[in-house]
């Protein structure tokens, strides 16, 4: 079997599963990223051969060559979604199209081959399926999906790989900070940026995220839960935070978040929250919004709130932000009514608890 938009996937089914005993102990306290759920997903792809060999099989190691190519020339790229179980019972995905299509984009700037997104659906509702035992019920709870794909030709040369492997892998979670939605406190870095014009900051590859845990240390060697950069050109303009995009509510109900100028991830949630702001009749700006603007604007007043928003965490209230000459609140540091207005509608939309008028929900089961 190669090519085409369909795979058709072997089940090859855990012959050793996590007891239901077992799994019920981990799933009543799951943290967020550190149990992973008995299956996963394995699509090779070849230089002429096309996409092949699709199965979903036990989760076990990769065995790989020292000399594979994303060792040494970082070639990868992964995407995050979650699957709920809804109020009727079933379950679903929340806008697994959008990450076919931006799972592509990111393939695209990293000279990778492009996945159907066909298979990609497919690929998810596959796991979903053979685990879904593992989806957390509780209010908080959902199974995070890992989507990623890597160079794997065994190589020592820059270019492209001529092979690549992709895989699905399934953790269940709970809220992704711990004690409930609260007001974060946010570091803006002064000395280190997330993404430059030209880079790689619009794809959701792994080198971002490398790029940002120096300045994450800094962030929580401060006492705060997130770092937010600014901008590599000037270092003046808010750009976003180590995973999550950044939106600002002005006193007249305006959202101001920054536009999308390829250094900046283009988020699912962020889309979907312009979305929703828009229908509730808020105006939505997408503008630069410098770190002076946003400081004097909370302490003036006309910045009420602020949030960041991401597939992990959906939307989360932004309090204080610190920076190495001071800090500053927005609000008062409290959550803020749109923030979670928008939230509440956001999550409810997800665990089908009102009707999804914008086709975003994929039911599996």
């Amino acid at each position: 079997m190669s090519g085409g938009d369909k795979l058709d996937f072997e089940i090859r089914p855990n012959p050793a599963p996590v007891a239901a005993a077992d799994r019920a102990a981990l799933l009543a306290n799951p943290g967020f990223g550190r149990i992973f759920t008995d299956h996963m997903v394995t699509v090779r792809y070849a230089e002429g051969k096309g996409w092949y060999d699709a199965r979903v099989e036990a989760r076990a190691p990769i065995p790989m060559d020292p000399a594979s190519a994303v060792l040494h020339y970082a070639q990868e790229i992964f995407e995050g979604l979650k699957a709920y179980t809804t109020a009727d019972g079933g379950v679903s995905m929340f806008r697994p199209d959008a990450n076919a299509r931006r799972f592509n984009l990111s393939a695209d700037r990293m000279s990778m081959p492009a996945l159907p997104e066909a298979a990609f659906l497919d690929s998810l509702r596959e796991l979903v399926t053979i685990d879904r035992d593992w989806i957390p019920t509780d209010a908080d709870g959902s199974l995070y999906l890992r989507p990623f794909m890597y160079a794997s030709e065994v190589f020592l040369g820059v270019r492209p790989a001529r092979e690549y492997l992709y895989l699905v892998i399934a953790s269940p979670v709970g809220a992704y900070f711990s004690g409930g939605i609260k007001p974060v406190t946010v570091w803006v870095s002064p000395d280190y940026t997330r993404a430059a014009p030209g880079g790689t900051g619009a794809a959701k590859c792994g080198g971002n995220y490398a790029a940002s845990l120096a300045a994450q240390a800094e962030a929580i060697e401060a006492g705060c839960d997130q770092v937010v950069f600014l901008d590599a050109v000037e270092q003046k303009y808010v750009d976003e935070l180590g995973g999550m995009n950044i939106f600002f509510v002005l006193d007249d109900g305006t959202l101001v978040t920054p536009p999308l100028t390829g250094t900046i991830l283009p988020g699912i949630t962020r889309e979907s929250v312009i979305t929703l702001a828009r229908e509730a009749g808020h105006e939505v700006v997408e503008r630069p919004i410098s770190f002076d603007e946003w400081r004097s604007g909370a302490e003036s007043g006309r910045i009420r709130e602020a949030f960041a928003c991401g597939t992990a965490a959906v939307i989360t209230p932004i309090g204080t932000a610190r920076f190495p000459a001071g800090e500053f609140t927005i609000g008062g540091g409290d959550s803020g009514d749109i923030t979670m207005s928008l939230r509440r509608q956001l999550v409810d939309i997800q665990r089908g608890s009102i009707p999804d008028t914008h086709g975003w929900i994929h039911k599996i089961l």
